[in-house]
């Protein structure tokens, strides 16, 4: 047996899977968000080892024996996320999480270093962690002196499980501190920052052994002492583990709360202009690009909450045949965005409102508008060196024939349904805990699973939307100097 744990922003997942990779059960818990000021996202650390007690117990509830069985456990995580550790691993602060603005001036500053983009191979994102160092330095310096560790999420629950600091090499990515082609922390970087190496924790990849199950945890699941925790993954990372996405040139789309667009490399490929992630991935020498998008389903869900309906309803009303573009235009800027503006004061908008512009041609607009943000980050990994003839859709979102069907049609090329099954990131953990465990070649292991179905461009649309696309691009720069 073999257990991934993801720690997702809303909730802490615990699957386990058997020898053949099928699902024998899983608990799970929520975690809450705290806003205490606008554009602030934190989480208490504590309550992540609250949700995964209660996710373990679940699993001990009910799979007994079989979470006795245990030869490996791997690790998920919302990434970015800057956990401050002092004297006796004492947690010093609340989490900033991946979606907390506040250091965008910081990012800025730090981005205008050219060492940093050089070095690590991306923007540095107001979301990314050091900018958030940076900020607590100079927003309160006496926690800033007594930060001793600073740890990604997932690592913290690690620390928890193994009583080590250790971290891996996809998730490590996103801080602005490691040297993504390298595969290490930059001394450099850290020192930029006011760091240094001994601040940061070990580095394994994510398909080796980080730390081993310390006695009081595994006696309290019924599990066995000294088990091996793999490096796990960043969230993406592990989903892109999950669901086999590990060749070069394979790709996902994401159509959850945010959207991502990941293609798998066998190179190091950078591009930060773009503003593609240029990210390693979960597996030795392998890397990953992606293009991120802020709010994909959370747009529908903020506007489904807008007109007072959910949004399974609403996507399901339009049927399952494209239309022709809505005629009005959505921008799905509510949090701002990352892929290609790097923008995080910009914000949402209609264009083109009339008397006919009814519910569903506004959910049309909203589904156009985030499949045109998954087009930007389409056009960005092409300037990348990154070129894609196929996707796998995951996330909530694929549930729609509707959108998928747009997706492939706005981005020219097939769309793939894998069958039902397990393959998120908690699947992409439990995975890579296996391998940890076991050491067999990955390419066996991380296989994608069966397509059910394929959505194939609607050719008559593709000039409508081109057109409908076009309009959608020539509106960034319009709104940013409305704002600005």
């Amino acid at each position: 047996m073999y257990l991934g744990i993801d720690l997702g922003t809303s909730s802490v997942k615990a699957l386990l899977i058997d020898g053949d990779q099928h699902v024998v059960g899983s608990g799970t818990a929520s975690v809450a968000v705290s806003r205490p000021h606008p554009g602030w996202s934190e989480q208490d650390p504590a309550d992540w080892i609250r949700a995964t007690e209660q996710a373990l117990s679940v699993l001990h509830a009910d799979h007994a024996d079989a979470l006795g069985a245990v030869r490996g456990i791997g690790l998920s995580g919302h990434m970015h996320g800057a956990t401050l550790l002092g004297d006796d691993d004492a947690v010093l602060r609340s989490c900033i999480m991946w979606n907390d603005t506040r250091s965008h001036a910081e990012a800025a500053e730090l981005d205008a270093d050219p060492r940093f983009r050089g070095i690590t191979g991306n923007i540095v994102f107001p979301g990314f962690t050091a900018p958030k160092l940076v900020w607590v330095a100079r927003n309160e310096p006496d926690l800033f002196a007594k930060t001793r560790k600073v740890l990604l999420p997932k690592d913290y629950l690690r620390l928890w499980l193994t009583g080590e600091h250790i971290s891996e090499m996809s998730d490590s990515a996103g801080t602005s501190w490691l040297d993504t082609g390298k595969r290490l922390w930059s001394s450099e970087l850290l020192a930029a920052t006011d760091l240094t190496e001994e601040q940061m924790p070990g580095l394994v990849e994510g398909s080796e052994a980080g730390g081993r199950l310390r006695a009081e945890i595994a006696n309290r699941f019924g599990m066995t002492s000294g088990i091996p925790l793999a490096g796990g993954a960043g969230d993406n990372a592990a989903a892109a583990i999950g669901v086999g996405t590990i060749q070069d040139g394979a790709a996902f789309a994401s159509l959850g709360t945010s959207g991502v667009l990941f293609a798998a490399n066998d190179a190091y490929l950078p591009n930060p202009e773009s503003a593609v992630h240029a990210f390693c991935h979960a597996l030795p020498n392998t890397w990953h690009q992606m293009g991120v998008i802020l709010s994909a389903t959370d747009a529908l869900n903020w506007y489904a909450k807008l007109v007072g309906q959910d949004a399974a309803s609403l996507s399901g009303a339009l049927g399952e045949v494209l239309q022709a573009p809505s005629g009005p235009t959505f921008l799905p800027y509510l949090s701002g965005e990352r892929t290609p503006h790097n923008d995080a004061s910009i914000r949402g908008v209609f264009v083109g409102l009339g008397h006919e512009s009814d519910t569903k041609t506004l959910t049309r607009a909203v589904l156009e508008g985030v499949t045109f943000a998954f087009r930007d980050s389409l056009e960005a990994l092409k300037e990348a060196g990154t070129r894609l003839d196929r996707v796998t859709a995951v996330g909530g979102g694929s549930r729609s024939s509707y959108w998928l069907t747009l997706l492939a049609t706005v981005l020219g090329i097939p769309v793939e349904v894998p069958a039902d099954g397990e393959f998120g990131a908690a699947f992409g953990a439990a995975r890579l805990g296996l391998l940890a465990a076991e050491d067999p070649d990955p390419a066996a292991v991380c296989t994608p699973p069966s397509i059910e179905q394929v959505h194939e461009p609607v050719r008559d649309l593709e000039q409508a939307f081109g057109d409908a696309y076009s309009r959608y691009r020539s509106l960034y720069p319009a709104i940013k100097g409305a704002l600005a």
